[in-house]
């Protein structure tokens, strides 16, 4: 096995196939076996063959859990609906996430491996990271942070909003790397021209929650930033993440991926997009097979970095009409929900656009009421998130099923 050409964050990244192959026909019977011995809704969706499975082909005869099933169960038995091995009482976090899912967390090192990421995006002990994902029930600032501190990094807890505050900070305590959304960094970078501050010493970025087109990693590598982003969630941690900028992203270590058929379990011909399904290989907390709704491939190949383990090409877009937008999903039954509230509206589309390098969404509702106010404050409140609002005659939009038109383009 060749040397790694640049420093790993352990030994595990820089295994062969055959190793890796071996710790992983290890590492799967044990996990299953906790899992059905301390997630109580995983104990009769797991049959009780857990020797035999021991690959990423062996996952393939479980069955798949989908988000909305855990929804279902949340609401039943919450907070965690028997998807936990953590009692409540037990857990250092309890998180909520859109859906709503809750969700454990941890103080142990590094428990959602995003360290892993950081380690390969240069940053380390000597960094101040201005961590601008939300601490805000949701997992995302608390995860980045706890990378972190793994890698002996420096946090400012920032979060989201107050651009200006966020410009003046930066500058302040000289930060020499952002975390949070994509297109916030240039938020925040915009801000700073207009207040004449400078952020001489902020080099790197690390990026998540939404997609990072090309055209704003140039703008941020003019800037002299060097942006790399991953694939996590919230339920699962670091999916895959890049290692070399613009390169596919290497699987993360502790997460076994397949690419399924979309609403099956099944896997795809070999480089075939598919909705991506994750096992994390977490004993404190087993998850097996769960479907993010994500649409990805596999790369053919090794990382030029060195790294071994498979690669996948990104995100590719939602299996179902769901949308990430400013880091927040929308999804078709919360615009089911915008129409369910207001009797006079008969039918609604959320469309999704890039405008100036940012998410910007259009909620287009048939409605014979010329008033959007009453319809703005529904949409914050259910999306979490503003947009326009475009009052339409009734029967004037197309009765093709959609909902939610995401007509972003990740090809630029």
């Amino acid at each position: 096995m060749e040397e790694a050409k640049i420093p790993s964050y352990d030994e595990l990244e820089t295994r062969s196939a055959d190793e890796r192959a071996a710790s992983l026909a290890i590492l799967l019977p044990k996990l299953i076996r906790r899992a059905r011995a301390t997630v109580p809704a995983l104990q009769n969706l797991l049959p009780d063959e857990s020797d035999t499975i021991r690959s990423a082909v062996d996952l393939a005869r479980l069955p798949v859990l989908r988000k909305s099933e855990m929804v279902r169960k949340q609401s039943e038995d919450p907070p965690f609906g028997g998807f936990s091995a953590i009692d409540p009482s037990d857990a250092d976090y309890i998180f909520q996430s859109p859906g709503p899912i809750y969700e454990a967390g941890s103080f142990a090192r590094d428990w959602w491996r995003l360290g892993r990421f950081l380690f390969a995006s240069g940053i380390g002990r000597g960094d101040i990271v201005q961590n601008c994902f939300s601490y805000h029930l949701t997992p995302g600032g608390t995860m980045f942070e706890n990378a972190a501190r793994a890698v002996g990094a420096t946090v400012i807890p920032a979060g989201t909003g107050n651009t200006e505050v966020q410009a003046r900070v930066a500058s302040d305590t000289g930060a020499t790397a952002y975390a949070g959304t994509p297109d916030y960094l240039k938020i925040i970078l915009e801000k700073a021209d207009e207040l004449n501050l400078k952020l001489p010493r902020m080099r790197k970025a690390v990026v998540s929650g939404g997609a990072l087109f090309p055209s704003l990693r140039r703008e941020y590598e003019d800037r002299g930033i060097e942006c790399r982003q991953c694939y996590a969630t919230a339920e699962l941690g670091n999916i895959a993440y890049e290692t070399v900028a613009g390169e596919p992203m290497v699987v993360d270590e502790g997460a076994v991926v397949e690419i399924v058929t979309p609403g099956t379990g099944n896997p795809v011909e070999p480089g075939a997009i598919g909705e991506v399904v994750v096992t994390v290989l977490n004993e404190d907390n087993p998850i097996v097979r769960l479907a993010t709704g994500d649409l990805s491939s596999f790369v053919p190949g090794q990382s030029p970095c060195g790294r071994t383990n498979a690669r996948i090409s990104g995100w590719k877009g939602r299996a179902d009409q769901t949308a990430k937008v400013k880091g927040m999903f929308v999804r078709p039954e919360q615009v089911a929900e915008i129409v369910g509230r207001h009797p006079e509206v008969r039918s609604a589309r959320v469309v999704v656009i890039r405008e100036n390098e940012m998410d910007s969404m259009v909620v287009k509702l048939e409605s014979e009421s010329t008033n959007p106010q009453p319809y703005d404050q529904t949409v914050r409140e259910i999306l979490k998130l503003s947009g326009k609002i475009e009052i339409c005659s009734p029967g004037s939009l197309p009765r093709d099923g959609k909902v939610i038109d995401d007509r972003r383009d990740y090809r630029n």
